[in-house]
C-alpha cells in the first residue's frame, strides 16, 4: 500500500492538480543540468533579425536592445521612468533652443571579441555612434526607422542620402556633416535644425540606437543580421530562424552593478533594490527563447517547466490560471508568481490608404473606414478573445504616455452597426444584384482581403471579425501567412487590410502619431496616410515643450485620425507574467525592452523542478 507521504503519492497528486490546468502527466521538462543560470522563456511571434538599422519589430527589438548600448537608458525600478547615462558620461549638456547637444562617452568600454576585430580589443568611441546613425540613411539598409530618425533632422544629415540616392552610388560614411559629429574620441555632437526638448527620450536605449561597429558591417555585409556584434551584457550564441533563439553573457562586458531609483512609496521596487544592490550585471549565464506561434503549446510549455517565465500569460488561459485576477491556487501552491500591468501598446487594424478599395480620401472612402470601424464590436472581443484583460481603445495614443487621456473619447472607441449601416446605404453601399453582399458605388464587389497569420489565436480573431463584417453585408477573404512575410507585405504597401499592434519604445506619445505622418510612410505609417493639417501638428508637437498647448495639439491629432480613419484602433492590453520561485527580480518595463540583466536564477532550484 502507498504511504500517505510517499514519493509516488506526490506525484500522483501532482499530476492531478496539474492536470486541471491542462498539463499532460508525464511531460515534465529536464532541467538545465550543469548549473549554469539559464532563463527559457518563449516568444509568441518570430523575430526578423539582429541589425539595429533593418529592424522595427518589437522581438528582434527585445533581443538586440540586450546586445547593443544606447547612450541613455531606463531605470529599471523608476516609475513611471527615469532615463539615465549608460554609454555616456552623464545627461547632455543641451543649448538653451535645445537645438545642440554635447554627450560624453565613458572610456573603457569594448565591443564583444569577434573575427571582424583581427584579435584586437576593439573600444566604444564617439564616431561608431556617427557611424550607426548614419547607416539608417544609407539607401541601402532600406531601414524601416530611417524616418523617425530622419524626422529629428540632423543638419546635412538627409542630404548624404540624397546625394546618394540621386547619384546612384554608395552612401559616403566619411564625409563630416554639421548635425552629427564626433568631436574626439569620446565626444559626440548632435545639432539639429529644429528645438527637439525630448529628444533624449527617442534615442533612449540599444534596441535601434545601439553602437554598430563599422568593421562588422563591412566584415559580414548583407549577413549583419544574424551576426550581431554590440558592448551590451548579452551576445548571440545560436540562431535557428523563427525556432530558437539563444544568447549568452557578453564576457566583455564592463563592470555594471545593479541600481536603481525607485519610487519612496514604490514597495516592490525598493524590495527589489535592497536585495540586488550592488550585484554584478548581467546575474545570469545565458537566455533561451523558444519561439512557439500557437497559444496551447506556449502555455503547455510553461506549465511543463520547460519555460521558466511566461512573458504574457496567453490571453485564452486567463481565466485558468488568473480567475477573477487572482492566481490560481493549484499554481500558487507550487510557488507560481504573478505579476498585472496596464501595457503601453495598442492593436489596430491598418486600411492601405493607396488601395481602390479601402483606401483614398473621398467622403465615400472614409465613410466605408469609418464604417467597418463602427460595426466591429470591440466590447465582444475584450470579453471574448481577450478574456477581459483589455479595455477598449479610444485612439492611437497608449496608456502611460504624454497626450494619452483615460477621458478621451471618440467614433473609435464606438460599437454601432445601425450607424455603420447607415452610413454604408448613404454612399452607395448597397447590394445592386440582391445576393445579399453590399456592392461599391459603382457595383464593382466589395471585398475585403485581410491579411492575417496561420495560427489558432488569429483564427479565433478572424471569425469574430467576419461575424462583425457578415453582419454588415460585407465579404471578407482572409490571407494567412507568417508575420515577418505580413510585416515585408505592408511596408511595401502590398496589403489593403491587417491585424498588428504596436508599444510604445518612450513616454512620448509623439511616436504614436508617427502612424499618421508622411514622412513616416512605408514604416510605422504603414496605411500611408497622408493630410497636411496632421503633419503640421505633428511637426510643432516635436518643438512644444510640454504644457497644455501640447496636450490641446494632440487631442487635434487624435480627432483627424478618428475622422479620416486610416486605422481602426482596437484595445490596450492587460497583460499577465508568470514565473517559476526559481527566477529572481523580474519586474515587467514601461516602455524599455532590456531586463534579463536584472534578473537572477536559482540554478539549483531549477534544477530539481516542482516534483
Amino acid at each position: 500500500m502507498t504511504s500517505p507521504d510517499s514519493p509516488q503519492r506526490r506525484k500522483a497528486l501532482k499530476a492531478v492538480a496539474l492536470a486541471s490546468l491542462g498539463v499532460p502527466a508525464g511531460v515534465l521538462a529536464q532541467q538545465p543540468k550543469d548549473g549554469i543560470k539559464e532563463l527559457r522563456y518563449p516568444f509568441e511571434v518570430a523575430e526578423t533579425g539582429f541589425d539595429p538599422a533593418q529592424i522595427v519589430d518589437l522581438y528582434s527589438r527585445i533581443v538586440t536592445s540586450h546586445i547593443f548600448d544606447g547612450l541613455w537608458d531606463y531605470d529599471h525600478l523608476a516609475r513611471p521612468f527615469k532615463v539615465r547615462p549608460n554609454t555616456a558620461t552623464a545627461m547632455p549638456e543641451i543649448s538653451d533652443d535645445f537645438r545642440t547637444y554635447v554627450v560624453r562617452l565613458r572610456p573603457g568600454i569594448f565591443f564583444q571579441d569577434d573575427p571582424a576585430f583581427k584579435g584586437k580589443r576593439r573600444e566604444l568611441v564617439a564616431d561608431d555612434y556617427v557611424y550607426s546613425f548614419k547607416r539608417f540613411f544609407d539607401p541601402r539598409w532600406k531601414s524601416p526607422a530611417y524616418a523617425s530618425l530622419s524626422d529629428l533632422r540632423f543638419i546635412g544629415l538627409s542630404d548624404l542620402r540624397e546625394r546618394a540616392v540621386k547619384d546612384k552610388t554608395p552612401f559616403d560614411y566619411n564625409s563630416t556633416v554639421e548635425g552629427l559629429r564626433a568631436l574626439d574620441r569620446y565626444t559626440l555632437q548632435f545639432k539639429f535644425e529644429r528645438p527637439l526638448p525630448r529628444v533624449v527620450l527617442t534615442l533612449a536605449g540599444g534596441d535601434l540606437y545601439g553602437a554598430v561597429a563599422r568593421e562588422v558591417v563591412e566584415a559580414y555585409g548583407d549577413k549583419v543580421m544574424e551576426n550581431p556584434v554590440g558592448t551590451g551584457p548579452f551576445r548571440l550564441l545560436e540562431w535557428r530562424r523563427s525556432s530558437k533563439i539563444v544568447l549568452e553573457r557578453n564576457p566583455s562586458y564592463r563592470d555594471v552593478r545593479y541600481d536603481a531609483e525607485p519610487n519612496a512609496d514604490d514597495a516592490e521596487g525598493q524590495a527589489l533594490l535592497a536585495r540586488f544592490r550592488g550585484r554584478k550585471l548581467p546575474m545570469i549565464d545565458r537566455v533561451v527563447i523558444s519561439i512557439i506561434d500557437e497559444v496551447q503549446p506556449r502555455w503547455l510549455s510553461f506549465l511543463n517547466q520547460q519555460q521558466d517565465l511566461l512573458y504574457l500569460l496567453p490571453f485564452d488561459f486567463v481565466n485558468l490560471a488568473a480567475p477573477n485576477g487572482k492566481l490560481a491556487p493549484s499554481l500558487a501552491r507550487h510557488g507560481v508568481r504573478m505579476w498585472r500591468t496596464l501595457a503601453s501598446d495598442v492593436t489596430l487594424i491598418y486600411f492601405n490608404m493607396h488601395d481602390p478599395v479601402v483606401g483614398g480620401y473621398e467622403p465615400e472612402n472614409v465613410a466605408l473606414r469609418r464604417a467597418i470601424g463602427l460595426g466591429i464590436n470591440i466590447d465582444q472581443e475584450v470579453r471574448l478573445y481577450w478574456r477581459g484583460q483589455a479595455i477598449a481603445a479610444q485612439s492611437a495614443l497608449v496608456p502611460n504616455t504624454v497626450g494619452y487621456s483615460s477621458k478621451f473619447l471618440s467614433e473609435n472607441g464606438q460599437y454601432d452597426p445601425a450607424r455603420a449601416k447607415a452610413l454604408l446605404d448613404l454612399f452607395g453601399y448597397v447590394d445592386h444584384d440582391g445576393d445579399g453582399w453590399r456592392e461599391r458605388p459603382d457595383g464593382s464587389p466589395l471585398v475585403l482581403h485581410w491579411a492575417t497569420t496561420p495560427d489558432q489565436r488569429a483564427r479565433q480573431r478572424d471569425e469574430l471579425r467576419r461575424k462583425d463584417l457578415t453582419a454588415l453585408g460585407i465579404k471578407v477573404d482572409f490571407k494567412a501567412a507568417k508575420w515577418p512575410e505580413n510585416l515585408r507585405n505592408a511596408r511595401a504597401g502590398k496589403l489593403q487590410v491587417w491585424n498588428l499592434g504596436g508599444s510604445a519604445a518612450s513616454p512620448d506619445g509623439q511616436e504614436s502619431l508617427d502612424r499618421a505622418a508622411t514622412v513616416h510612410w512605408g514604416g510605422q505609417n504603414m496605411a500611408r496616410f497622408s493630410n497636411k493639417r496632421f503633419d503640421n501638428i505633428y511637426e510643432r508637437l516635436r518643438s512644444l515643450p510640454d504644457g497644455p498647448e501640447r496636450e490641446a495639439l494632440f487631442e487635434e491629432a487624435k480627432r483627424l485620425m478618428t475622422a479620416y480613419a486610416p486605422y481602426k484602433f482596437g484595445i490596450h492590453r492587460i497583460l499577465t507574467d508568470l514565473a517559476w520561485p526559481w527566477v529572481e527580480g523580474f519586474r515587467r518595463p514601461v516602455f524599455w525592452l532590456d531586463w534579463w540583466q536584472y534578473v537572477d536564477i536559482d540554478a539549483a532550484q531549477q534544477a530539481k523542478g516542482i516534483k
